[in-house]
């Protein structure tokens, strides 16, 4: 008879040990995942929303996933975005996410996963931004900051990782607070002069890489003319820019389905136009060399997020805390294993 395997519960602190410093290991991974994507060797349905009427900036997603390779695991992240957290001195997003054995389908572990949430969007973020700006020739030396939450530093931190290195560093925030409590991580980590920006304009206008981490439900940044010096954008949360900007730029995604819905940028874009002409290429075809990006146009990359990168984190953490003997396992969890008992 095959044993179901048993169930462990991974923490946060488990997760962090296992990733932190080991950024360039963790963009790999991250490749992989995309390339194996592109190769069709994943599965990756939409993701679920669960909104409520009465809380509409409020959700919690479902992103159900299948990775074959060295990866070999099926799993689902469930995270939660509620923004009005950040008032009451807890983070905005809150996850789990669950691994499913390959053969027998069973839930194997259970990990903290907003920390792996950020780690593998730092890492996608970090990946497209080297292989965009080395296919155009020439990395960013000022980079810009729109939002300045966890995501934000832990994009900073997986760029760091991967090599950059910035001269200045710009921030723009609606929150004062908030802006200054980044400005003082910058400056304990960064030689570059970081500058508060009082609007998303002037950071823009001033910043060769622009990372939109915000929490925007529709556009708030509408006007091309800003992105006339041609910048790469990490366009992380989706929905901050105009169709207009969009329709303007050299467009790369992660995945073309999974961008165009829910209102995303793109989404608004191709609704206007009617077609996805618009969209170069994903950040696949940018690694294989199918698509190459210009050094004289902007070049944004919008992720909807895979929960394929998901998978391929937790597998890693997973295996690292199993080698460390620091694995939890519940004894018992599964109980029903006869058929006829």
């Amino acid at each position: 008879m095959t044993q179901a395997p048993t169930f462990a519960v991974i923490s946060g602190a488990q997760v962090h040990d296992a990733i932190a410093g080991r950024e360039r290991q963790v963009i790999g991974m991250v490749e992989a995942a995309y390339r194996l994507h592109g190769e069709g060797a994943t599965v990756n349905p939409d993701s679920y929303f669960l909104r409520f009427p009465d809380r509409p900036s409020d959700r919690i997603i479902a992103l159900p996933a299948s990775v074959a390779g060295d990866v070999g695991v099926h799993g689902i992240k469930w995270i939660s975005s509620f923004p009005g957290n950040v008032a009451n001195g807890i983070p905005r997003a809150s996850a789990v996410l669950v691994l499913n054995d390959a053969e027998t389908g069973y839930p194997f572990a259970c990990l903290e996963s907003s920390i792996i949430s950020a780690a593998r969007t730092a890492a996608s973020a970090s990946l497209a931004a080297a292989t965009l700006a080395d296919k155009r020739g020439d990395r960013p030396r000022r980079v810009g900051f729109v939002g300045v939450g966890l995501i934000a530093r832990y994009i900073h931190t997986y760029l760091a990782g991967n090599g950059f290195a910035f001269d200045g560093l710009g921030i723009h925030d609606l929150s004062r607070e908030h802006a200054e409590g980044f400005k003082g991580y910058l400056e304990r980590s960064e030689k570059g002069t970081v500058t508060i920006h009082d609007s998303a304009e002037s950071l823009i206008r001033s910043s060769d890489l622009i990372v939109f981490a915000t929490v925007a439900g529709e556009p708030h940044v509408t006007d091309p003319a800003w992105f006339a010096h041609n910048p790469l954008v990490l366009h992380v949360s989706l929905r901050d820019l105009s169709p207009e900007i969009i329709l303007s730029a050299y467009n790369v995604v992660d995945d073309v389905e999974h961008c165009m819905k829910a209102n995303t940028s793109p989404h608004l874009a191709e609704q206007q136009v009617g077609n996805r002409d618009f969209v170069a290429g994903t950040l696949y075809d940018v690694l294989t060399g199918a698509t190459t990006p210009p050094a004289g146009k902007p070049v944004v990359f919008s992720p909807f997020g895979l929960g394929v990168l998901d998978l391929a984190v937790a597998k890693y953490v997973h295996d690292q805390v199993t080698a460390a003997g620091t694995l939890n396992t519940i004894p018992g969890f599964f109980h029903e294993m006869k058929r006829y008992g």
